[in-house]
């Protein structure tokens, strides 16, 4: 048996949507407003989704006070309040769209969460545009 639990975190930031493969008109072309020269930002919405099962010694599926800490000290902390362009290691050469934010994010996680877990990580760019990645 399996149970779902969920966290839901937010964090700020800007960014530009660009490819420098690309010319200026293409990238405006393909990117539009999102690829403005002086970046734009959004208030993202984080909700990291574990699935597993119910530890019989503790009722929990995954201790929710420890993936609270998780997301705050390798994703809130590392993106809140940056230019993912500009201040990140991972976002120096990756095009930072919802999708490879969403990826970076599932990455880091998976890192520190055992893989008994199932993890998915819904990322919300706007309350109507969200990305969703399972590492599948």
């Amino acid at each position: 048996m399996k149970v779902a639990v969920y966290r839901k975190a937010h964090f700020n930031a800007a960014h530009r949507l660009h490819n420098p493969n690309w010319t200026a008109e293409k990238n405006r072309e393909v990117f539009g407003k999102c690829n403005n020269d002086n970046y734009h930002g959004h208030n993202y919405d984080l909700i990291v989704k574990l699935e597993g099962p119910i530890d019989p010694n503790t009722g929990y599926v995954y201790d929710m006070k420890l993936l609270k800490d998780l997301i705050k000290q390798y994703v809130s902390d590392r993106f809140d309040h940056k230019n993912l362009n500009l201040d990140t290691d991972e976002f120096k050469t990756l095009n930072p769209t919802a999708e490879n934010i969403a990826v970076v994010i599932w990455n880091i996680l998976r890192e520190k969460i055992e893989k008994k877990y199932d993890l998915t990580v819904r990322l919300y760019e706007t309350e109507r545009n969200f990305v969703e990645f399972s590492g599948n």
